[in-house]
């Protein structure tokens, strides 16, 4: 099946080219479904590695004991080594296996899971209102960077940076970021490297004023907790740290994006919000599932053996189709159906086994606050999403609010 007759419309739609290509396609999700139905696992010669797409078999790779997260040739991005950039990414817990990052796992889970509700919330709709200013509707500069500063500024004010300096963080977690990304040109590597080094200097003046007794931030919390696990060095507590705000950066502002263009498709769910905002947490939980910002992550293969049935050889990656497996209708009956009211919701988008997402609560609630104001300050929803875009990314649907 190469087209797909979208709900509503008499055109078609071609299927994306490939499953990569498929995250910044308007629809994929028919392809997914067809991923699902024909070829949960597969060889693609033109990519050169295996795409699993079933729920059985997203399960069976994240699960693998074969499975790593980072090629073993290759555990920090060849273009980051030398560089600020490398120190962050080859201590943070999320891209590293082995037992000797078990103690800073469990104190990033432990900080995480310290994190107030009520807090949160109200520093989120803090920091959206801000960010949104006092116009009405907001305008399009603001609405712009909204999306991907509402996170840093949340989640930075968390740890501890001055508010003064929130500007800053944002911008240099936006450059760390982006510089992390294989088809990053060289200008923007090299920018991701001065913006780390940013990022680093600032983290460590935090710690310094934990260790100093002159705060009592999630930074000092984390710190904390990693020294309670086994945990005392230093640039591993700065650098997962930093983690919090990259890896939140993406993710929840895909989720805000997607929110938006899910409630501008399903005026229903729009009006029901409208007249229920405590009903926005169900529908954030939807579109976790319905339109996740995570659509895919990968696998290597550490040695030869099985994954999901199927025989590989070592150093062969898997790209794994979390967003296609949220669909597999073995895992939700009615996968294509958007259903804020769903029961027992299940999905991959947040991974599963030992480097599934501890995170999922913050971005949701982050992205709740700012989609909640986002309706308040009197923005038009189906505007927004009318001429929606994709930012370029392998990995991440973030739908950009213009």
């Amino acid at each position: 099946m190469e087209r797909q007759e979208k709900e509503g419309e008499k055109t078609t739609m071609p299927f994306p080219p490939d499953p990569i290509a498929a995250v910044i396609h308007p629809d994929p999700y028919p392809y997914y479904a067809d991923l699902v139905a024909n070829k949960p696992i597969y060889r693609d010669e033109t990519l050169g590695l295996w795409v699993a797409s079933s729920a059985a078999v997203v399960r069976a790779v994240l699960t693998s004991d074969l499975c790593r997260v980072r090629p073993l040739n290759e555990p920090i991005p060849k273009a980051l080594l030398g560089s600020p950039a490398a120190s962050i990414f080859g201590h943070l817990v999320r891209w590293n296996d082995g037992e000797q990052h078990g103690p800073c796992k469990q104190a990033v889970q432990a900080c995480l899971q310290s994190i107030e509700e009520r807090s949160t919330v109200e520093l989120g709709r803090t920091w959206a209102r801000f960010l949104l200013g006092e116009s009405q509707p907001p305008t399009t500069s603001r609405l712009q960077d909204f999306a991907f500063h509402l996170p840093v500024y949340v989640i930075a004010s968390m740890l501890g940076v001055p508010q003064e300096e929130l500007h800053h963080t944002a911008v240099w977690v936006s450059e760390y970021v982006s510089g992390l990304a294989p088809s990053s040109p060289p200008s923007q590597v090299k920018q991701g490297k001065i913006a780390s080094r940013h990022l680093l200097d600032l983290f460590r003046a935090l710690l310094r004023r934990h260790q100093a007794g002159l705060d009592q931030s999630l930074l000092a919390g984390l710190a904390w907790e990693a020294r309670r696990a086994g945990c005392e060095e230093t640039e591993v507590i700065v650098a997962n740290g930093i983690g919090f705000l990259s890896q939140a950066y993406e993710a929840t502002a895909g989720l805000i994006g997607n929110t938006v263009v899910a409630l501008a498709s399903h005026r229903n769910v729009r009006e029901q919000v409208a007249a229920d905002p405590g009903l926005l947490r169900l529908v954030i939980e939807e579109v976790l599932r319905y339109d996740p910002p995570a659509q895919n992550t990968r696998r290597y293969l550490a040695q030869n053996g099985q994954v999901a049935g199927q025989a590989m050889r070592e150093g062969d990656s898997i790209l794994v189709m979390l967003a296609a497996a949220n669909r597999d209708p073995s895992l939700n009956p009615h996968p294509e159906r958007f259903d804020i009211q769903r029961k027992d919701r299940r999905m991959f988008t947040l991974g599963a086994g030992p480097h599934s997402c501890p995170g999922k609560t913050l971005a949701a609630l982050i992205a709740q606050t700012g989609v909640e104001q986002l309706m308040a300050s009197g923005a038009d929803l189906e505007q927004l999403a009318a001429t929606v875009v994709y930012r370029p990314s392998a990995a991440v649907r973030i739908a950009l609010l213009l």
